[in-house]
């Protein structure tokens, strides 16, 4: 049984059948989707789709791209809510948030700001993070020592080995997905083999971030595909195949390696996979 660590099923992508996509990943063998928020204007949206759904826990914060026009108020919203969610089984932290210093435009001291600050909600409640780390690894890394952040998952990571040692050494697990799958993506496959599997989780990031067989171009790039929870199944076998072990020793690593991430995890775990649940 897999755990897709980060799926976007709010997104406007699954309006038409986002029924049929949980069911399709349940079928492929997944067992637990994690969905984030990315805004204040979502947050009721995941909560929701994650109580309609078994499978499905939730994280609350403000995404990098949406920190245009959010402010104090946006961050009063998320500690109101977290204070809330606390009773809520299926809450297990803070995300996504983090830096993203690739897409132009955006103004990076704003975002600094506000990932700061939400880092700051998640030690005060003693929270894991789920970051977003594009062409931000060293900034966003040396803040989560300096707030004292220490466990979370940094998501579709892409950094060299040392910027992996260190998210590793602060108490992260690094989430791979569709870009594994791809044979060109040398660095990333490097990575995946070359980390302690204790270190390792899967994902997908759906709707984007599609693997290899949606796509006819080597990175994903020449057309828009939409990616989907079933496919972090694929993503396993891939990774699986990689590092030379058995399909099943990575579920139940990959498992345990998300709810030690994620410890408000662990009791959903034993529950939805009493088989990969986290024991002393």
């Amino acid at each position: 049984m897999w755990i897709d660590t980060h799926c976007h099923l709010d997104a406007a992508e699954f309006d038409d059948d986002r029924d049929a996509v949980v069911a399709a990943a349940a079928a492929a063998g997944v067992g637990g989707i994690v969905l984030p928020a990315v805004a204040v204007s979502n947050f009721a949206a995941v909560r929701a789709l994650a109580h309609r759904h078994p499978a499905c826990v939730y994280a609350l914060g403000i995404h990098p791209l949406c920190t245009p026009g959010a402010g104090q108020s946006d961050l009063d919203a998320l500690r109101s809510e977290v204070e809330v969610a606390l009773s809520d089984p299926r809450f297990v932290g803070i995300g996504e948030i983090g830096l993203d210093f690739f897409v132009p435009g955006l103004d990076a001291q704003h975002q600094s700001w506000l990932y700061v600050e939400q880092l700051k909600i998640a030690r005060e409640f003693d929270l894991p993070v789920l970051l977003h780390v594009r062409k931000s690894q060293d900034q966003v890394a040396a803040q989560l020592r300096r707030v004292g952040v220490r466990r979370g998952i940094a998501h579709a990571f892409n950094g060299s080995a040392q910027q992996a040692q260190r998210f590793v050494e602060q108490g992260f697990k690094l989430g791979f997905g569709g870009n594994v799958t791809f044979s060109r993506a040398r660095q990333i496959r490097r990575l995946a083999v070359e980390l302690p599997l204790d270190a390792l989780v899967l994902e997908t990031d759906a709707p984007d971030i599609a693997p290899a067989w949606l796509t006819d171009d080597q990175f994903g790039e020449q057309r828009k595909v939409r990616n989907t929870p079933a496919e972090v199944a694929g993503v396993a076998r891939v990774l699986a195949e990689l590092r030379g072990i058995d399909a099943d020793a990575l579920a139940r690593a990959t498992w345990r390696n998300a709810a030690e991430a994620l410890p408000r995890l662990a009791a959903f775990a034993a529950t939805m996979a009493p088989s990969f649940a986290v024991t002393d």
